[in-house]
């Protein structure tokens, strides 16, 4: 009998040792994949004011930026961040359609700002065509440019310029590599307001499961569009949407380990593995919603090229829609 028991024993010791083991090496393989991803920004570089208008109003916006990042100075970049303490924080997701032997542009640009104590995320696009100054470069054009002329680091500071407020962390996502990662959460639904054809691939009118490639596709027509580059704007905050809720509800090491290794190579990003831990075990069930705005402007074409200009006063409307969320 006791020879039974001594095997039993044993053999629960092995489970034990077996699971515990499994456990050690996912999680240490997911912290690998997620140094991998890992991507610092330079230095920040001092933004600039555009305006006399806006620069009258520096002073107490920078403050105020100051307070919801924790950062002590100007609209620098605020990094690193305390996500320990629970903090309300900015990110800027960037999705570059890249090219062979070119850096490519930043086709896609949406602002989050996230904040637990109101339990919500608050969303919304950087219209691709927005005529700004472009930090670092010495120029004013479009500012998904930036990347072009000065990747990661260039767009952050122009964005940060262009809101009057720091971006806490970005995400850099290849548009092929997107549309892997939605492959790897199963798809995502939405609901078509027109029907449309677009690169052979129709889409009715309704509600729709889509793949990633349909995904990818659905997100990036625009000329079909009664509105155009909003509208396309719009589809994209949808499935981005869709992404982040159903992101919030994975705990399965396994599941989170799967979608780093496919996207692995399509992201790379300044919140460090600890970050990643913390938004998991301390943001994500604090998140209940997501509201989504829109930066008004108007379309103009200055020297044959076609801008989005937005004014000083929307600029001001959505950089205090930012602060209050934050507060």
């Amino acid at each position: 009998m006791k020879k039974w028991v001594i095997v039993l024993s044993s053999a629960s010791i092995v489970v034990v040792l077996g699971v515990a083991g499994y456990g050690a090496y996912l999680y240490q393989s997911v912290k690998t994949t997620a140094h991998h991803i890992y991507e610092s920004r330079d230095a920040a570089i001092q933004p600039k004011q555009v305006s006399q208008e806006r620069s009258s109003t520096k002073a107490t916006t920078t403050a105020a930026a100051a307070d919801a990042s924790g950062d002590s100075g100007s609209t620098q970049t605020a990094q690193p961040f305390n996500l320990e303490q629970k903090k309300p924080f900015t990110v800027l997701v960037l999705g570059v359609d890249q090219r062979e032997n070119d850096k490519g542009r930043s086709d896609t640009m949406i602002f989050l700002t996230v904040n637990p104590a109101k339990q919500s995320i608050l969303m919304f696009n950087i219209p691709r065509d927005t005529r700004t100054e472009i930090i670092g470069h010495g120029t004013v054009d479009k500012i998904n440019h930036a990347y072009a002329f000065g990747g990661v680091n260039m767009s952050v500071k122009t964005v940060e310029h262009f809101l009057d407020y720091p971006v806490n962390y970005y995400i850099k996502v290849n548009m092929e590599g997107f549309a892997h990662l939605i492959d790897s959460m199963g798809g995502v639904d939405v609901t078509n307001p027109f029907a449309f054809y677009y690169e052979g691939h129709q889409f009715d009118q309704g509600d729709l499961h889509l793949n990633g490639e349909e995904a990818l596709l659905y997100s990036r027509m625009r000329y079909d569009d009664p509105r155009g580059d909003m509208g396309r704007n719009t589809r994209q905050r949808q499935i981005l949407k869709q992404l982040i809720t159903s992101s919030l509800k994975i705990t399965n090491m396994v599941k989170i380990e799967s979608l780093l290794d496919e996207v692995g190579n399509s992201i790379k990003t300044d919140i460090t593995f600890d970050d990643m831990k913390t938004f998991l075990t301390d943001y994500r069930t604090d998140l209940k919603q997501i509201d989504q705005v829109e930066i008004g402007g108007q379309g103009e074409r200055i020297k044959g090229i076609w801008y989005y200009q937005v004014s000083d006063q929307e600029r001001s409307r959505i950089h205090n829609m930012i602060k209050e969320h934050l507060q």
